[in-house]
This record gives C-alpha cells, structure tokens and sequence, in this order.
C-alpha cells in the first residue's frame, strides 16, 4: 500500500540573496513600525488615555524644544557608541555580550586619571590622558575572553556576560569604600575633568560621529575588516586561507573593548561627571538592538540610536505630562522593537502553506 506523503501545514524556506526589491524591504520595515504603532495605541486606550495625544506628547517631549533635542542627544551618544563597539564582534560571529562590563571598565580607568591627576595636569592633557585609559581599560576588559576563546574555544556569550558583574561589582566595591565621598557615592569630577559642551552637548557627540567615520572604513575598507568578514562567513575558509584566526579575535575584541572604554570616559566625563556601578544603565544591551536593526551598517546606526533616544525622552515626558505609568512607556518601546527586529524574519524567510493536490494528497 503506498504511503500518503504528509507535509507540514506550514513550512519556512530561506529567501535567496537579493530576493526581495529594496523597495519591497522597506515596505515590510515600515509596515512593522506601523503595526507597533498600533498595537501601542492599544496599550495607551487601555490605560484610559487618547493615544494620537500620547504619541505627540513622546514627540514634543523629544524634540520639541531645544532642550529637550539637547537631553535625547545625550541619551543617543553612548547607544551610537555602543553599537559601533560590537559590530565588529557580530560581523565576526564573535558574540560580544559584555559592552556593558567594558564600558565600566573604560569608566573605571578614566575615573583613576581623574583622581590622580586633577591639578597637576591643565584640562586638555587631563582629558585626553582620561580617554587613553579608557580605551586602554576597555580594550583589556574585552581581550581577555577573546583570549579565552582563541586558547580555548571558550563559550564567548557566558565569558562575556559575566564578566559584566565582575566590574560592575568592584566599581560597587570602590563606591562604599576606598573612593567613597558620602553615602555610597563617588565625588564628582573637577570641571577640568569634564568634557566640554559644543552647542549645548557635551562634545562626545562629535567624538562618536567621528567613530562611525572610523568603523565604516575600518569594516568596509581595510584588510583587517575583510578578515573579520571571512571569519563571519567561515571560519573554516578563513583557515584554509592562511589566516590566524585566534589572533584577529583578539584583536577585533580588544579594539571593541577599547570603542567600549571610550564609551565609558564619554558617559563619567560628559554626561554623569562622575563613577558609578550602574554607569552603563543598560546601554550596552540596548545597543545590541541598535547593531540588527541598522545591519551592522554605521551610518544607518545614527539614524536607530536617535530613534531609541527620541523614544525614551518621549517615554519619561508622557509619564510627568499625561501621568502615564513608566511601565506603558516601557512596553511602547518594546512592542516597536520587537516589531522591527521581527519583520527581519520575514525579509529573510517565506511561509509556504500546504496546498491539496487533486487527488487528496498534500503539495506545496
């Protein structure tokens, strides 16, 4: 007796390269930014609110003032930063999971100069000292699981993520005791240990614009980005190539640890003046959303880093003007990230639904 075959009723086929028209991918992203949009409507009537009333307090919020435009700058800087740090280790494969931890890092080293050298040193020399450190702090802080996996084929997410709580302990450590000014806090830094402002934001702005320049050429245009790009693709033909795998591992994480760092020195001398074991505040998960969304594409990572920023100085607005919970606010922007980080799967794959056949069988 022959054997009906049975197909699923739903199967997922990979799309070819290049199968959809950029005009058909853009579509399908901007129809995701539509359909959260939506879906946050929902959330806000539930509440009892007028959700179009909502969506243009966040908006007014944002950038309906100058000051307002100034803080969702600050709050874009180190989410831009961030994310120009891991796309070399995503592009890589190398899943670099501890930005958080190597942006403390960087803070704590910037932090150590300031300390040490606050009055013996005029601002300029103080500052640039400051941000060497960091980068140098950083980069240590994200060799060291690189150097675990090229030795010892180390699980790089685990390595990574954990070592967040390692400096993020030990910066808590140095709050409550040896830098401890009053009640569990680091004392502030001396004015010739902040950065300067330049239109009216400190000028870590212009340093991470500058970073985006730098990423760019160095992922699209130097032999070191094509090798990390190899090794993305294969490690095996990488290998077959002649390339020393274990080396450029470490060399793309210290040199994202160092981005990281620089971070950090940006964060404790631009925006907070001063350490803290929270001083990350999550950016460097954030920012893993701000890598996908843009594929790993510098430039479009300005454009995702203020829209993140947009969105969270529009949140904070709609809790103090509409007296709308921080927790509405929070699943606004969850449901958009959500949305535009899943409409890649619809660019990537298709559905394919199971047809009847004409003699009862199942076809797709």
């Amino acid at each position: 007796m022959d054997e009906k075959i049975k197909t699923p009723l739903i199967r997922l086929a990979k799309r070819s390269k290049d199968a959809l028209p950029p005009l058909a991918v853009w579509g399908i992203r901007l129809g995701s930014i539509v359909f959260a949009l939506l879906l946050g409507c929902l959330v806000v009537a539930l509440t009892g609110n007028n959700p179009i009333k909502a969506y243009g307090t966040m908006i007014n919020g944002a950038v309906g003032s100058k000051v307002y435009l100034q803080q969702t700058v600050k709050k874009a800087i180190p989410l831009l930063g961030c994310a120009l740090a891991i796309a070399p280790c995503f592009k890589m494969r190398f899943w670099n999971i501890g930005a958080e931890g190597q942006i403390t890092a960087g803070a704590l080293a910037a932090t150590f100069i300031a300390r040490t050298f606050t009055g013996k040193l005029d601002s300029l020399p103080l500052l640039l000292l400051m941000a060497i450190a960091a980068i140098l702090g950083g980069g240590l802080w994200g060799l060291i699981p690189g150097f675990f996996k090229a030795k010892w084929n180390t699980n790089e997410t685990l390595f990574t993520l954990m070592m967040n709580y390692i400096i993020i302990g030990i910066v808590a450590w140095l709050q409550i005791g040896p830098w401890q000014a009053r009640q569990g806090r680091i004392a502030q830094f001396d004015a010739s240990a902040q950065l300067p402002k330049v239109l009216g934001v400190h000028c870590g702005w212009i340093i991470v614009l500058a970073l985006v320049v730098f990423v760019h050429i160095y992922m699209r245009h130097t032999k070191q980005g094509y090798e990390i790009a190899v090794i993305g693709d294969s490690m095996r033909t990488a290998q077959y190539a002649g390339m020393n795998v274990g080396r450029i591992m470490m060399r793309t994480m210290f040199l994202s640890g160092a981005i990281s760092g620089l971070v950090g020195f940006i964060i404790a001398a631009g925006a907070n003046h001063t350490l803290a074991s929270d001083i990350a505040g999550g950016v460097g998960f954030t920012s893993i959303t701000v890598a996908w969304l843009s594929q790993l594409n510098a430039f479009a990572m300005i454009a995702i880093s203020m829209m993140l920023g947009i969105l969270t100085k529009g949140a904070d607005t709609l809790q103090t003007a509409m007296n709308i919970p921080a927790a509405i606010s929070d699943i606004i922007i969850g449901l958009l990230l959500f949305c535009m980080l899943g409409c890649e799967f619809f660019i990537n794959y298709r559905l394919i639904f199971r047809r009847k056949s004409g003699k009862g069988g199942a076809s797709a």
